[in-house]
């Protein structure tokens, strides 16, 4: 029930305008809570202008299909973001009621809807124009037909993530980035049956393209990606781990046609080998370089030589690597001012001395040295006193000692830090 607080001095003394005002800076939360103050308050906190984004993740569990039905009607037009991430029980009834409520929505986050179908597409491509950012990975019911309504009536779209829709083929992707050129970020990881035919029409319609993910879509190769670079100058970040066909001729590609690119994920493309990093060096600023056997000390010159901003270096499982690669690296323009983060883990060649030669990297943030058999407390210590603000993640095996002069053995566990 409402109190008197309709006759309180703030409502008497400040206009409904600048109220409705410092309410647009509260959350759900608490604009529900103003809700029940006042019948003055109840009809502010319920404005539609203060339900322009609306992010309802944290309440995943208890969203049915009749509270996003309630909010679009309550919101209307003024809603401009939705994210109803991991709300299960969410469905295309509910979505096709919000698509006729907000039109003008421009951010819709779905992933982890399950229940949505491509019927749910069908409903944004009728009545929602302006849509240009959709999230709905991990949506495994979207087929082609949701890329190709999507094409039809949503030609402003920028940002499409299908994560997981594994579903889909190169006919979705051939009808959605026909009719939608402005797309910038594509996100296709898990979309197992994706070809080189799927990425040249991409390569052929997205010259706008900044961030393309391709995780695990093992069936492309050399020849759909360096497509991909001769049609997509402004590409900024590109992974293609687990991609295991690809070689360095795709290096060699991102070199001479994207000099923008920033990220590259190439985690577990076990064919590229030091020559092709010899290209690329030149432009990247974070490099995931995990699970690469063929990587040595040969790539670590070539980037401490070319790559003067790099800031983010995993070397993960990359077993070739040595203290000598961890040395020039460590004199390379890059260790003074702009390192920030490298992963050594699973590099079994690493010693101290590879902390020595990293002592002068003044922004390393955070190194990563788990299962490095030869690294010690020691060397950890000396490092943090050179960089004391620095976070190191090093796990320290079980050492099981020789049998003692009794026969019985102890087990000595040198545990896991987190310094």
């Amino acid at each position: 029930m409402f109190t008197n607080s309709d006759e309180a001095v703030i409502n008497k003394k400040l206009p409904k305008e600048l109220l409705l005002r410092i309410f647009s800076f509260l959350d759900v939360v608490t604009l529900c809570r103003c809700a029940q103050v006042s019948r003055s308050w109840n009809v502010l906190a319920l404005d539609g202008s203060n339900w322009q984004r609306i992010d309802l993740f944290d309440f995943q569990r208890d969203i049915e299909g009749r509270v996003v039905e309630n909010i679009s009607k309550r919101c209307g037009g003024f809603l401009r973001k939705l994210s109803l991430r991991g709300c299960l029980g969410v469905g295309d009834s509910a979505l096709r009621t919000f698509s006729q409520n907000c039109r003008n929505i421009e951010v819709l986050n779905l992933n982890g809807c399950t229940k949505i179908t491509d019927s749910t597409c069908n409903s944004l491509s009728k009545f929602c124009p302006k849509l240009k950012h959709l999230d709905l990975a991990s949506c495994t019911s979207i087929t082609n037909l949701s890329l190709k309504a999507l094409s039809e009536g949503c030609p402003l779209l920028e940002q499409l993530n299908i994560s997981w829709c594994d579903q889909v083929t190169k006919d979705g992707i051939q009808a959605l980035v026909r009719s939608c050129p402005g797309l910038k970020c594509l996100f296709l990881k898990g979309c197992t049956q994706l070809e080189d035919e799927a990425l040249k029409h991409i390569g052929a319609h997205c010259p706008e393209l900044v961030t393309l993910n391709l995780q695990t879509c093992s069936q492309i190769t050399d020849e759909g990606l360096i497509t991909i670079c001769r049609g997509c100058h402004r590409l900024q970040s590109l992974c293609v781990s687990g991609c295991g066909n690809i070689t360095d001729a795709i290096l060699h590609a991102l070199g001479q046609n994207c000099p923008r690119l920033r990220i590259l994920e190439v985690a577990r493309c076990s064919q590229l080998t030091d020559v092709g990093f010899t290209t690329l060096a030149r432009v990247s600023r974070i490099l995931f370089l995990s699970l690469l056997h063929q990587i040595t000390d040969g790539t670590l010159i070539q980037l401490s030589i070319h790559c003067p901003r790099l800031q983010v270096l995993s070397l993960s499982h990359c077993e070739l690597i040595t203290d000598d690669g961890i040395r020039h690296l460590g004199s390379g323009p890059c260790a003074h001012d702009r390192l920030e983060v490298i992963e050594l883990d699973n590099c079994p060649l690493i010693t101290d001395a590879s902390l020595e030669h990293l002592k002068s990297c003044h922004s390393l943030d955070r190194i990563e040295l788990y299962d490095c058999q030869q690294i010690t407390r020691a060397g950890i210590k000396r490092l943090r006193t050179h960089l004391p603000n620095i976070k190191v993640h090093a796990y320290f095996a079980p050492v099981t000692p020789p049998p003692s002069v009794g026969g019985s053995r102890q087990r000595f566990c040198r545990c896991c830090v987190l310094l």
